[in-house]
């Protein structure tokens, strides 16, 4: 005499209880990186989904589904740390041995694999270089931090006198804007060009706490400087505002190859796919006075006081990984 009721996130559950109450991948990676759709899936399993049970003080909720950020629903659920039973099974325990919940299904484990038949070694080495430090650590290591806590490996960086091959294309200048006159965040500006060779190679930064006057000088004074070979990006804020202020930076730029650019997403997941170049030793640098700042920054992100130039140099790889993507 039982029934089942299906909906979806956000869908009606006017007038349904259920003695279960069952949640499977309430979010996708591609929702995951648009805070709106999962702060909307949160909303929803809390304050709508937490309303629909038969019996209040035994009815269970179960949720399954891969990480996906740090606040996916999983991880707002668990931060409330009350009456949850937590099993976490990672793809494999050679970086994520403390996430196995409870421990002792660590027992179950081949070779440090959780299913060495459909998930072997080279299969998750191949899926670590698809989906960058940040995806594999949640998809696959159910923790949504890289092993470390930093997505970056600047180490593997070579600083260079001059690049190691001739430029694939046009280089990218990527600014990422900040008005702030001497405090608070900085305006970067990181140029970054595709060698022949296939490597990625950081040709220069601009960086600086600027009115909005002088910011728009530097930016003009830099393009003057790279030269109308250079395509120059800048990363468009929400809003009118960030509308009005990209516009009067393009209108600053008569006579170069400037666009706006809105990128999508927080600037973790942006920062992904570049992180993959920078850790497999794909990236040089040239030496210049600006590389200690770069480098300090980049080996505390995401959690470092500043992302400015990682963001820049992260939008300048999208456009030259995927040239003209998501411009007006």
């Amino acid at each position: 005499g039982g029934n089942r009721y299906s909906t979806s996130v956000g869908g009606t559950l006017t007038g349904f209880h259920g003695h279960i109450l069952l949640v499977d991948d309430p979010l996708n990676p591609h929702q995951a990186v648009r805070g709106n759709e999962m702060e909307t899936a949160n909303k929803w399993l809390s304050q709508t989904l937490s309303t629909r049970k038969i019996e209040k003080a035994i009815t269970p909720t179960i949720l399954i589904m891969q990480r996906l950020h740090q606040n996916d629903a999983s991880g707002h659920m668990l931060a409330k740390k009350k009456n949850i039973l937590h099993i976490s099974l990672p793809g494999e325990i050679r970086n994520f041995s403390d996430k196995v919940k409870p421990s002792e299904l660590k027992n179950h484990y081949v070779d440090g694999l959780l299913d060495p038949t459909r998930m072997p070694w080279p299969v998750l080495n191949d899926m670590e270089a698809d989906l960058g430090q940040y995806g594999y650590a949640g998809q696959v290591g159910q923790h949504p931090v890289p092993p470390g806590g930093g997505m970056f490996k600047p180490d593997n960086i070579k600083i260079v006198d001059s690049p190691s091959s001739f430029s694939q294309g046009r280089p990218v200048r990527y600014w990422d804007k900040a008005g702030s006159d001497g405090r608070g965040a900085f305006t970067a500006g990181v140029k970054l060009t595709k060698l022949r060779n296939n490597r990625y190679c950081i040709m220069d930064v601009v960086r600086g706490q600027w009115s909005t006057d002088e910011r728009e000088k530097m930016i003009r004074a830099t393009a003057e400087k790279d030269g109308v070979d250079t395509v120059i990006y800048l990363e468009q804020e929400p809003g009118s505002g960030g509308k009005d202020s990209i516009l009067s930076s393009v209108r600053n730029l008569d006579g170069f190859s400037a666009h706006a650019d809105r990128p999508t997403g927080d600037k973790v997941f942006r920062a992904d796919p570049f992180s993959v170049q920078v850790n497999i030793g794909n990236v040089e640098m040239l030496e210049g006075p600006w590389n200690g700042a770069f480098i300090e920054e980049m080996r505390f992100f995401p959690k470092g006081t500043y992302k400015d130039q990682i963001d820049a140099v992260s939008g300048a790889y999208s456009k030259l990984h995927k040239p003209r993507a998501g411009v007006w």
